[in-house]
Protein backbone atom coordinates (compact mmCIF):
# COMPACT_ATOMS: atom_id res chain seq x y z
CA UNK A 1 0.00 0.00 0.00
CA UNK A 2 1.58 3.39 -1.14
CA UNK A 3 2.63 5.58 1.49
CA UNK A 4 0.43 9.03 1.92
CA UNK A 5 1.81 12.31 2.10
CA UNK A 6 0.42 14.62 4.54
CA UNK A 7 -0.81 17.86 2.84
CA UNK A 8 0.62 21.53 4.52
CA UNK A 9 -3.13 21.76 5.35
CA UNK A 10 -3.94 18.61 6.78
CA UNK A 11 -0.22 18.97 9.04
CA UNK A 12 -1.91 22.17 10.42
CA UNK A 13 -4.51 20.75 11.05
CA UNK A 14 -3.23 17.79 12.98
CA UNK A 15 -0.33 20.21 14.72
CA UNK A 16 -3.42 22.43 15.59
CA UNK A 17 -5.20 19.97 17.41
CA UNK A 18 -2.59 17.88 19.15
CA UNK A 19 -2.15 21.38 21.40
CA UNK A 20 -5.50 20.61 22.99
CA UNK A 21 -3.94 17.65 24.45
CA UNK A 22 -0.78 19.33 26.02
CA UNK A 23 -0.80 19.61 29.72
CA UNK A 24 -0.98 23.71 29.78
CA UNK A 25 -4.42 23.32 28.27
CA UNK A 26 -5.91 20.90 30.87
CA UNK A 27 -4.86 24.19 33.22
CA UNK A 28 -6.78 26.51 30.67
CA UNK A 29 -9.89 24.31 31.04
CA UNK A 30 -9.75 24.26 34.90
CA UNK A 31 -9.22 28.02 35.19
CA UNK A 32 -12.41 28.88 32.47
CA UNK A 33 -14.05 26.17 35.10
CA UNK A 34 -13.21 28.11 37.78
CA UNK A 35 -14.52 31.12 36.03
CA UNK A 36 -17.60 29.97 34.46
CA UNK A 37 -18.78 28.75 37.70
CA UNK A 38 -20.16 31.80 39.55
CA UNK A 39 -22.70 32.67 36.65
CA UNK A 40 -24.31 29.40 37.21
CA UNK A 41 -25.08 31.28 40.97
CA UNK A 42 -26.04 34.71 40.06
CA UNK A 43 -27.56 33.83 35.96
CA UNK A 44 -29.37 30.56 35.87
CA UNK A 45 -29.87 30.15 39.86
CA UNK A 46 -30.48 33.17 40.99
CA UNK A 47 -32.90 34.07 38.24
CA UNK A 48 -35.48 30.93 38.20
CA UNK A 49 -35.02 30.92 42.01
CA UNK A 50 -36.55 34.74 41.93
CA UNK A 51 -39.30 33.27 39.08
CA UNK A 52 -40.37 30.63 41.52
CA UNK A 53 -40.10 32.70 44.48
CA UNK A 54 -42.54 34.95 42.76
CA UNK A 55 -41.10 38.12 40.87
CA UNK A 56 -41.51 39.74 38.17
CA UNK A 57 -39.66 39.84 34.62
CA UNK A 58 -38.87 43.33 35.39
CA UNK A 59 -37.48 42.50 38.74
CA UNK A 60 -35.11 39.96 37.71
CA UNK A 61 -34.19 41.52 34.81
CA UNK A 62 -32.96 44.54 36.51
CA UNK A 63 -31.67 42.31 39.31
CA UNK A 64 -29.30 41.90 36.19
CA UNK A 65 -27.63 44.83 37.30
CA UNK A 66 -25.56 43.42 39.80
CA UNK A 67 -24.00 42.29 36.06
CA UNK A 68 -22.66 45.97 35.53
CA UNK A 69 -19.14 44.80 38.14
CA UNK A 70 -17.91 43.06 35.51
CA UNK A 71 -18.01 46.14 33.07
CA UNK A 72 -15.85 47.88 35.57
CA UNK A 73 -13.50 45.03 37.16
CA UNK A 74 -10.16 47.13 35.20
CA UNK A 75 -10.94 49.66 37.57
CA UNK A 76 -8.81 47.68 40.19
CA UNK A 77 -7.21 45.42 38.07
CA UNK A 78 -3.80 47.31 38.14
CA UNK A 79 -4.61 47.18 42.05
CA UNK A 80 -5.33 43.24 41.94
CA UNK A 81 -2.51 43.21 39.94
CA UNK A 82 0.48 44.55 41.90
CA UNK A 83 -1.10 44.43 45.48
CA UNK A 84 -0.19 41.12 47.65
CA UNK A 85 -2.18 38.95 49.52
CA UNK A 86 0.06 37.96 52.83
CA UNK A 87 1.24 34.68 53.31
CA UNK A 88 -1.15 33.35 50.28
CA UNK A 89 0.79 35.21 47.57
CA UNK A 90 4.51 33.23 49.30
CA UNK A 91 2.67 29.82 49.44
CA UNK A 92 0.96 30.17 46.14
CA UNK A 93 1.70 32.87 43.86
CA UNK A 94 0.52 36.23 43.43
CA UNK A 95 -2.64 35.10 40.87
CA UNK A 96 -3.92 32.21 42.71
CA UNK A 97 -3.60 33.76 46.11
CA UNK A 98 -5.94 36.00 44.39
CA UNK A 99 -8.17 33.52 42.81
CA UNK A 100 -8.57 31.26 46.48
CA UNK A 101 -9.47 34.21 48.27
CA UNK A 102 -12.64 35.22 46.50
CA UNK A 103 -13.35 31.89 46.08
CA UNK A 104 -13.28 31.48 49.45
CA UNK A 105 -16.02 34.82 49.81
CA UNK A 106 -18.51 33.39 47.42
CA UNK A 107 -18.63 29.70 49.63
CA UNK A 108 -19.53 32.04 51.98
CA UNK A 109 -22.19 33.51 50.22
CA UNK A 110 -23.63 30.42 49.22
CA UNK A 111 -23.73 29.60 52.65
CA UNK A 112 -25.47 32.55 53.26
CA UNK A 113 -28.16 32.17 50.60
CA UNK A 114 -29.02 28.92 52.10
CA UNK A 115 -30.66 30.78 55.01
CA UNK A 116 -32.56 33.35 53.14
CA UNK A 117 -35.97 33.66 51.14
CA UNK A 118 -35.83 36.33 48.28
CA UNK A 119 -39.83 37.31 48.50
CA UNK A 120 -39.26 37.93 52.33
CA UNK A 121 -35.36 38.89 51.95
CA UNK A 122 -35.14 40.79 48.15
CA UNK A 123 -31.93 42.57 49.40
CA UNK A 124 -29.73 40.21 51.40
CA UNK A 125 -30.55 38.22 48.37
CA UNK A 126 -29.26 40.78 45.96
CA UNK A 127 -26.74 42.05 47.94
CA UNK A 128 -24.77 38.38 48.00
CA UNK A 129 -25.27 38.02 44.81
CA UNK A 130 -23.72 41.40 44.06
CA UNK A 131 -20.51 40.66 46.32
CA UNK A 132 -20.70 36.93 44.55
CA UNK A 133 -20.41 39.09 41.26
CA UNK A 134 -17.99 41.45 42.58
CA UNK A 135 -15.51 38.40 43.40
CA UNK A 136 -16.04 36.87 40.45
CA UNK A 137 -15.19 39.95 38.40
CA UNK A 138 -12.00 39.97 40.56
CA UNK A 139 -10.99 36.81 40.32
CA UNK A 140 -11.45 36.71 36.36
CA UNK A 141 -8.83 39.75 36.38
CA UNK A 142 -6.44 36.79 37.38
CA UNK A 143 -7.80 34.11 35.59
CA UNK A 144 -7.50 35.82 32.44
CA UNK A 145 -4.06 36.91 33.41
CA UNK A 146 -2.63 33.28 34.16
CA UNK A 147 -4.13 31.96 31.28
CA UNK A 148 -2.39 34.11 28.76
CA UNK A 149 1.15 33.21 30.85
CA UNK A 150 0.46 29.73 30.13
CA UNK A 151 1.28 30.62 26.11
CA UNK A 152 4.70 31.94 24.65
CA UNK A 153 3.77 35.79 23.28
CA UNK A 154 4.31 34.81 19.74
CA UNK A 155 2.56 31.48 20.04
CA UNK A 156 -0.63 32.64 17.71
CA UNK A 157 -1.44 28.76 17.68
CA UNK A 158 -1.46 28.21 21.34
CA UNK A 159 -2.78 31.76 21.74
CA UNK A 160 -5.97 30.32 18.88
CA UNK A 161 -5.82 27.08 20.88
CA UNK A 162 -6.00 28.30 24.20
CA UNK A 163 -8.76 30.58 23.82
CA UNK A 164 -10.99 27.92 22.80
CA UNK A 165 -10.23 25.70 25.53
CA UNK A 166 -10.66 28.59 28.09
CA UNK A 167 -13.73 29.09 26.26
CA UNK A 168 -14.63 25.42 26.67
CA UNK A 169 -13.84 25.37 30.59
CA UNK A 170 -15.97 28.95 31.34
CA UNK A 171 -19.04 27.02 28.90
CA UNK A 172 -18.47 23.62 31.00
CA UNK A 173 -18.41 25.37 34.09
CA UNK A 174 -21.73 27.48 33.27
CA UNK A 175 -23.27 24.53 31.34
CA UNK A 176 -22.87 21.78 33.16
CA UNK A 177 -23.12 23.46 36.77
CA UNK A 178 -25.70 24.56 35.27
CA UNK A 179 -26.91 20.90 34.81
CA UNK A 180 -26.29 19.84 38.20
CA UNK A 181 -27.73 22.96 39.50
CA UNK A 182 -31.18 22.92 37.93
CA UNK A 183 -31.61 18.73 38.19
CA UNK A 184 -30.78 19.12 42.15
CA UNK A 185 -33.39 21.52 42.22
CA UNK A 186 -35.75 19.47 40.33
CA UNK A 187 -34.90 16.37 42.49
CA UNK A 188 -34.77 18.42 45.73
CA UNK A 189 -38.21 20.10 44.80
CA UNK A 190 -39.61 16.51 43.62
CA UNK A 191 -38.72 14.75 47.32
CA UNK A 192 -40.73 17.31 48.84
CA UNK A 193 -37.97 19.57 50.68
CA UNK A 194 -39.53 23.05 50.58
CA UNK A 195 -36.28 25.37 50.41
CA UNK A 196 -34.56 23.32 47.44
CA UNK A 197 -33.12 26.08 46.44
CA UNK A 198 -30.94 26.96 49.34
CA UNK A 199 -30.17 22.82 49.74
CA UNK A 200 -28.92 23.25 46.05
CA UNK A 201 -26.61 26.34 46.72
CA UNK A 202 -24.79 24.02 50.30
CA UNK A 203 -24.21 20.96 46.78
CA UNK A 204 -22.61 23.83 44.83
CA UNK A 205 -20.52 25.15 47.46
CA UNK A 206 -18.99 21.57 47.72
CA UNK A 207 -18.42 21.74 43.73
CA UNK A 208 -16.85 25.65 44.73
CA UNK A 209 -14.08 23.23 47.36
CA UNK A 210 -13.20 20.69 44.78
CA UNK A 211 -12.09 23.50 42.29
CA UNK A 212 -10.01 25.10 44.53
CA UNK A 213 -8.20 22.14 45.81
CA UNK A 214 -7.55 21.17 41.27
CA UNK A 215 -6.21 25.24 41.44
CA UNK A 216 -3.37 24.33 43.80
CA UNK A 217 -1.39 22.11 41.07
CA UNK A 218 -1.50 24.90 38.52
CA UNK A 219 2.00 26.04 38.42
CA UNK A 220 2.54 29.91 38.59
CA UNK A 221 5.55 31.81 37.30
CA UNK A 222 7.34 35.14 37.28
CA UNK A 223 5.76 36.11 40.38
CA UNK A 224 8.86 37.63 41.58
CA UNK A 225 9.84 38.69 38.45
CA UNK A 226 6.70 40.55 37.77
CA UNK A 227 6.83 42.55 40.81
CA UNK A 228 10.48 43.26 40.58
CA UNK A 229 9.76 44.71 37.36
CA UNK A 230 6.67 46.84 38.65
CA UNK A 231 9.01 48.48 41.48
CA UNK A 232 11.58 48.97 38.82
CA UNK A 233 9.05 51.04 36.73
CA UNK A 234 7.51 52.74 39.53
CA UNK A 235 11.08 54.08 40.83
CA UNK A 236 11.93 55.16 37.01
CA UNK A 237 8.81 57.21 36.81
CA UNK A 238 9.64 58.63 40.56
CA UNK A 239 13.17 59.77 39.21
CA UNK A 240 11.71 61.73 36.07
CA UNK A 241 9.31 63.05 38.77
CA UNK A 242 12.20 64.67 41.01
CA UNK A 243 11.67 63.41 44.32
CA UNK A 244 11.48 60.54 46.55
CA UNK A 245 8.76 61.65 49.01
CA UNK A 246 5.48 59.83 49.53
CA UNK A 247 3.32 62.11 47.31
CA UNK A 248 5.92 61.45 44.20
CA UNK A 249 5.72 57.88 45.12
CA UNK A 250 1.89 57.48 45.11
CA UNK A 251 1.78 59.52 41.79
CA UNK A 252 4.29 57.01 40.38
CA UNK A 253 2.42 54.67 41.28
CA UNK A 254 -0.60 55.46 40.05
CA UNK A 255 1.00 56.63 36.66
CA UNK A 256 2.72 53.12 36.00
CA UNK A 257 -0.37 50.91 37.59
CA UNK A 258 -3.01 52.47 35.33
CA UNK A 259 -2.06 55.49 33.16
CA UNK A 260 0.81 52.93 31.37
CA UNK A 261 -1.32 50.26 30.47
CA UNK A 262 -4.74 52.07 29.11
CA UNK A 263 -1.80 54.48 27.04
CA UNK A 264 -0.25 52.16 25.63
CA UNK A 265 -3.54 50.44 24.04
CA UNK A 266 -3.80 53.78 22.39
CA UNK A 267 -0.41 54.18 21.40
CA UNK A 268 0.02 50.73 19.57
CA UNK A 269 -2.93 51.26 17.86
CA UNK A 270 -3.63 55.18 18.02
CA UNK A 271 -6.08 56.93 19.04
CA UNK A 272 -9.13 56.57 16.11
CA UNK A 273 -8.90 52.59 15.13
CA UNK A 274 -8.61 52.08 19.49
CA UNK A 275 -12.02 53.80 20.03
CA UNK A 276 -13.47 52.23 16.80
CA UNK A 277 -12.15 48.60 18.28
CA UNK A 278 -13.57 49.19 21.41
CA UNK A 279 -16.79 50.32 20.29
CA UNK A 280 -16.82 46.90 18.47
CA UNK A 281 -16.21 45.21 21.49
CA UNK A 282 -18.68 47.26 23.33
CA UNK A 283 -21.43 45.99 20.62
CA UNK A 284 -20.57 43.03 19.40
CA UNK A 285 -22.45 40.76 21.94
CA UNK A 286 -24.95 42.56 22.71
CA UNK A 287 -28.25 40.95 21.04
CA UNK A 288 -26.90 37.89 22.81
CA UNK A 289 -27.11 39.27 26.23
CA UNK A 290 -30.49 39.98 25.96
CA UNK A 291 -31.33 36.72 24.70
CA UNK A 292 -29.18 35.12 27.27
CA UNK A 293 -30.74 37.27 30.35
CA UNK A 294 -34.21 36.16 30.01
CA UNK A 295 -33.91 32.81 28.33
CA UNK A 296 -34.35 30.70 31.58
CA UNK A 297 -37.44 32.63 32.54
CA UNK A 298 -38.66 32.09 28.50
CA UNK A 299 -38.13 28.43 28.65
CA UNK A 300 -40.06 28.32 31.60
CA UNK A 301 -43.24 30.38 30.29
CA UNK A 302 -43.12 28.45 27.36
CA UNK A 303 -43.41 25.21 29.46
CA UNK A 304 -40.55 23.61 29.87
CA UNK A 305 -40.18 22.40 33.12
CA UNK A 306 -36.51 22.53 35.46
CA UNK A 307 -35.39 19.36 34.12
CA UNK A 308 -35.81 20.05 30.38
CA UNK A 309 -34.00 22.99 30.49
CA UNK A 310 -31.21 21.22 32.00
CA UNK A 311 -31.16 18.56 29.82
CA UNK A 312 -31.65 20.43 26.01
CA UNK A 313 -30.31 24.01 27.37
CA UNK A 314 -27.30 22.89 29.73
CA UNK A 315 -26.62 19.10 29.02
CA UNK A 316 -26.97 19.37 25.08
CA UNK A 317 -25.66 22.65 25.17
CA UNK A 318 -22.75 21.85 26.66
CA UNK A 319 -22.11 18.98 24.03
CA UNK A 320 -22.50 21.11 20.82
CA UNK A 321 -20.74 24.32 22.46
CA UNK A 322 -17.28 22.22 23.24
CA UNK A 323 -17.25 20.25 20.20
CA UNK A 324 -17.49 23.60 18.18
CA UNK A 325 -15.64 25.57 20.31
CA UNK A 326 -12.43 23.18 19.91
CA UNK A 327 -12.92 23.35 15.77
CA UNK A 328 -14.09 27.32 16.52
CA UNK A 329 -10.50 28.07 17.46
CA UNK A 330 -8.70 25.84 14.44
CA UNK A 331 -11.18 28.27 12.23
CA UNK A 332 -10.27 31.33 14.00
CA UNK A 333 -6.17 30.63 13.33
CA UNK A 334 -7.02 29.43 9.91
CA UNK A 335 -9.57 31.73 8.10
CA UNK A 336 -8.22 35.08 10.30
CA UNK A 337 -9.74 36.31 13.42
CA UNK A 338 -11.86 39.21 12.29
CA UNK A 339 -12.96 37.00 9.33
CA UNK A 340 -14.04 34.52 11.88
CA UNK A 341 -15.89 37.31 13.83
CA UNK A 342 -17.67 38.78 11.05
CA UNK A 343 -18.93 35.27 10.17
CA UNK A 344 -20.23 33.90 13.45
CA UNK A 345 -21.83 37.35 14.13
CA UNK A 346 -24.45 36.77 11.18
CA UNK A 347 -24.90 33.11 12.47
CA UNK A 348 -25.33 33.89 16.44
CA UNK A 349 -27.77 36.73 15.61
CA UNK A 350 -29.70 34.63 12.99
CA UNK A 351 -29.97 31.87 15.30
CA UNK A 352 -32.23 34.21 17.40
CA UNK A 353 -35.00 33.78 14.96
CA UNK A 354 -35.19 30.35 15.70
CA UNK A 355 -36.31 31.05 19.61
CA UNK A 356 -39.31 33.23 17.78
CA UNK A 357 -40.40 30.27 15.44
CA UNK A 358 -40.14 28.26 19.58
CA UNK A 359 -42.33 31.04 21.33
CA UNK A 360 -45.12 30.76 18.71
CA UNK A 361 -44.80 26.93 18.57
CA UNK A 362 -45.09 26.37 21.98
CA UNK A 363 -43.50 23.18 24.13
CA UNK A 364 -41.57 21.60 21.56
CA UNK A 365 -38.77 19.08 22.54
CA UNK A 366 -37.21 18.84 18.80
CA UNK A 367 -37.19 22.81 17.71
CA UNK A 368 -36.17 23.40 21.00
CA UNK A 369 -33.27 21.12 20.96
CA UNK A 370 -32.19 22.10 17.46
CA UNK A 371 -32.76 25.86 18.65
CA UNK A 372 -30.36 25.31 21.32
CA UNK A 373 -27.66 23.37 18.98
CA UNK A 374 -27.74 25.78 16.56
CA UNK A 375 -27.20 28.81 19.05
CA UNK A 376 -24.82 27.16 20.78
CA UNK A 377 -22.85 26.62 18.09
CA UNK A 378 -22.93 30.20 16.81
CA UNK A 379 -22.16 31.36 20.34
CA UNK A 380 -19.22 29.02 20.57
CA UNK A 381 -17.59 30.33 16.93
CA UNK A 382 -18.42 34.14 18.04
CA UNK A 383 -16.66 33.61 21.90
CA UNK A 384 -13.78 31.77 21.13
CA UNK A 385 -13.07 34.55 17.90
CA UNK A 386 -13.83 37.22 20.36
CA UNK A 387 -11.36 35.68 23.13
CA UNK A 388 -8.71 35.19 20.75
CA UNK A 389 -9.47 38.76 19.42
CA UNK A 390 -9.14 40.58 22.61
CA UNK A 391 -5.98 37.84 23.71
CA UNK A 392 -3.93 38.76 20.75
CA UNK A 393 -4.63 42.67 21.31
CA UNK A 394 -2.79 42.53 25.20
CA UNK A 395 0.22 44.44 25.95
CA UNK A 396 1.98 41.09 27.88
CA UNK A 397 3.58 43.94 29.52
CA UNK A 398 -0.22 44.46 31.20
CA UNK A 399 -1.40 41.37 30.78
CA UNK A 400 -4.55 41.69 33.59
CA UNK A 401 -4.94 45.22 32.93
CA UNK A 402 -5.25 45.58 29.40
CA UNK A 403 -7.28 42.29 29.50
CA UNK A 404 -9.54 43.26 32.20
CA UNK A 405 -9.98 46.54 30.42
CA UNK A 406 -11.01 44.81 27.22
CA UNK A 407 -13.03 41.99 28.13
CA UNK A 408 -14.77 45.08 30.65
CA UNK A 409 -16.04 47.05 27.86
CA UNK A 410 -17.42 44.12 26.10
CA UNK A 411 -19.32 42.90 29.51
CA UNK A 412 -20.48 46.97 29.42
CA UNK A 413 -22.79 46.22 26.56
CA UNK A 414 -23.65 42.63 27.69
CA UNK A 415 -24.94 43.66 31.59
CA UNK A 416 -26.11 47.26 31.46
CA UNK A 417 -28.13 47.41 28.72
CA UNK A 418 -29.09 43.91 28.80
CA UNK A 419 -30.62 44.54 32.66
CA UNK A 420 -33.21 46.08 30.73
CA UNK A 421 -34.58 42.42 28.70
CA UNK A 422 -37.40 42.18 31.24
CA UNK A 423 -38.63 45.44 30.97
CA UNK A 424 -38.44 44.96 27.37
CA UNK A 425 -40.32 41.82 27.29
CA UNK A 426 -42.77 43.71 29.75
CA UNK A 427 -43.10 45.95 27.09
CA UNK A 428 -44.00 43.96 24.70
CA UNK A 429 -47.08 42.62 26.25
CA UNK A 430 -44.76 39.33 26.88
CA UNK A 431 -44.45 38.75 22.96
CA UNK A 432 -41.61 36.68 22.66
CA UNK A 433 -41.24 36.10 19.17
CA UNK A 434 -40.96 39.96 18.53
CA UNK A 435 -38.64 40.18 21.23
CA UNK A 436 -36.08 37.75 19.78
CA UNK A 437 -36.49 39.50 16.05
CA UNK A 438 -35.11 42.56 17.97
CA UNK A 439 -32.03 40.66 19.55
CA UNK A 440 -31.34 39.68 15.89
CA UNK A 441 -31.28 42.83 14.99
CA UNK A 442 -28.88 44.28 17.80
CA UNK A 443 -26.00 42.86 15.85
CA UNK A 444 -25.83 44.75 13.22
CA UNK A 445 -24.00 47.94 14.33
CA UNK A 446 -21.03 45.95 15.61
CA UNK A 447 -20.55 44.37 12.04
CA UNK A 448 -20.70 47.23 10.21
CA UNK A 449 -17.90 48.73 12.86
CA UNK A 450 -15.92 45.59 12.23
CA UNK A 451 -16.21 45.14 8.79
CA UNK A 452 -14.74 49.16 8.84
CA UNK A 453 -11.63 48.35 10.39
CA UNK A 454 -10.89 44.79 8.91
CA UNK A 455 -7.65 46.30 6.74
CA UNK A 456 -6.93 47.94 10.08
CA UNK A 457 -6.21 44.47 11.86
CA UNK A 458 -4.20 42.60 9.45
CA UNK A 459 -1.88 41.89 11.98
CA UNK A 460 -3.57 40.11 14.33
CA UNK A 461 -5.62 38.30 11.95
CA UNK A 462 -3.13 35.06 11.45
Amino acid sequence: MANVKSTPSSGLIGDFFTSYFEPRMARILLLGMISGLPWVLIATSLSLWLKEDGLSRSTIGWAGLIFGVYAINFWWAPLIDRLRIPLLTERLGHRKAWIVTLQAVILACLVFWSTLEPSASLALVIGAGLVIAVCSASQDITIDALRIEQIDKDDNRGMAAGAAVAVVGWWSGYKLGGMVALLLADKFQAMGIENYWQMTFLFLGVIVVLCNVALLFVPETGTDERAASQRAAQQAMANKMGGQGPIVQLASFFVTTIVDPLWSFFRKNGLQIGILILAFIFLFKIGEAFMGKMSIVFYKEVGFSKSDIAIYSKGLGWITTVVFTLIGGFVALRSGVVRALLVSGIAMAGTNLLFSVLAWVGPNELLFAFAVIADDLAAAFATVAFVTFISLLVDRNYTATQYALLASIGTLGRTLLASSSGALVDWLEGDWGMFFIITTLMVIPSLILLWRLRSRLDGIQN
